[in-house]
């Protein structure tokens, strides 16, 4: 099976699991898989799923983790915790599944070996690999830890918000997104926006707008409620959930859906704003409740060192798995050097590969 029928197959199931189906937006999403191989890559955790498990079979022994799946190198972000402290970690969950540990840092490898082939990064897949794996590795021994952007995070917090998002314009930004048509989304995901706005919203009528981002989740339903509080502009975000796409992949019959369950067990200072209610992701947007684009960070900057927070933070994920710590490190140990390198590069060649028959 090509990326064309993958790409078929994977459409009709979700337009089989879902209310409804943005078409327009998956047209968008297939010009931006067009465009470059980065995007392409983000865009097709599906394809990942047929193919990792065919081209790395000796990872199926390592073991098992609750995973982010869909990790990469712009799936990270800030939001405010519920006291306020501004917090920076992996940013979506939509992926999420149970997978031997390694599945996760091959991925975040192989998506920054794909960003330095764009220009996206500065650093060889080698320094990356090795950054990776070294602040994993120091993660998991020290049994995780939160990245709150005070005291004790000062480098990371001036790397991701040296040039936060300008409230006025993230508002601005946010008032020009387009009505929704309430005859398409469905009402359950209204309600469910505007019953998160604080006190409904209460200075002023909530507007509903559509809302196109990311790339792995084009073509599912996503609204925003906007509304005045208090003196300024609040937003609530709702976008419909499914199993992860591995489930489709491997044709679980009895499919689950884990962002709930990923969310309660990380080590990680929570959005108290961010839950599960049904099959509808909540969340809050603002300037600082964002997800962090390699183009939002400044020109100068410690790549080496931001791909190391970014390993450690996965091992935050990893290990709200029970018991595993041990099994982890003693995995670690007995792999060859440059394993990772190695998985990246052969899972690269495969991405680029399929971007060249999608663009054929």
């Amino acid at each position: 099976m090509d990326i064309n029928k993958a790409t078929q197959r994977y459409e009709a199931w979700l337009r089989s699991n879902l209310p409804v189906v943005i078409e327009a937006d998956l047209e968008y999403k297939h010009q931006q898989m067009a465009d470059a191989v980065f995007p392409f890559f983000r865009a097709t955790f599906y394809r990942w799923a047929q193919r990792v498990a065919q081209l790395l079979p000796e990872f199926d022994s390592a073991p098992v983790v609750l995973s982010v799946g869909d990790i990469h190198v712009e799936n990270y972000g800030t939001w405010r915790d519920a006291d306020g402290r501004l917090v920076w970690g992996i940013n979506d969950f939509d992926e999420s599944t149970p997978l031997s540990y390694p599945g996760d840092l091959v991925r975040l490898a192989t998506s920054a070996a794909l960003a330095t082939g764009e220009q996206k990064l500065a650093l060889h897949p080698r320094e990356s690999a090795d950054a990776i794996i070294a602040g994993y590795h120091d993660g998991i021994v020290r049994g995780g830890g939160p990245f709150v952007l005070a005291e004790r995070h000062i480098r990371l917090r001036r790397l991701v918000t040296g040039e936060l998002r300008d409230p006025v314009r993230f508002w601005t930004k946010m008032q020009a997104l387009p009505e929704a048509s309430l005859a398409v989304y469905p009402p359950e995901a209204v309600d469910a926006a505007v019953t998160a706005l604080p006190e409904h919203g209460a200075d002023g009528g909530a507007s509903i707008r559509s809302r196109r981002a990311g790339l792995g989740s084009l073509g599912r339903p996503r609204v925003v409620a906007l509304a005045p509080w208090q003196g300024g502009a609040v937003a609530r975000e709702v976008k419909a959930i499914l199993p992860s796409a591995w489930s489709w992949a491997r044709n679980d019959p009895s499919p689950t859906i884990h962002y709930a369950e990923v969310l309660d067990r990380a080590v990680r200072c929570r959005d108290p704003h961010t839950a599960v209610h049904n099959r509808w992701l909540v969340r809050r947007l603002a300037p600082d409740c964002v997800r962090v684009e390699l183009a939002d960070l400044p020109a100068v900057r410690d790549e080496a060192a931001l791909l190391g927070w970014m390993g450690f933070e996965l091992a935050n994920v990893h290990l709200g798995t029970a018991d595993v710590r041990s099994s982890i490190v003693e995995d670690l140990a007995g792999r060859p050097p440059g394993w990772l390198l190695s998985a990246a590069e052969r899972m690269a060649d495969d991405t680029r590969d399929d971007w060249r028959t999608w663009r054929s």
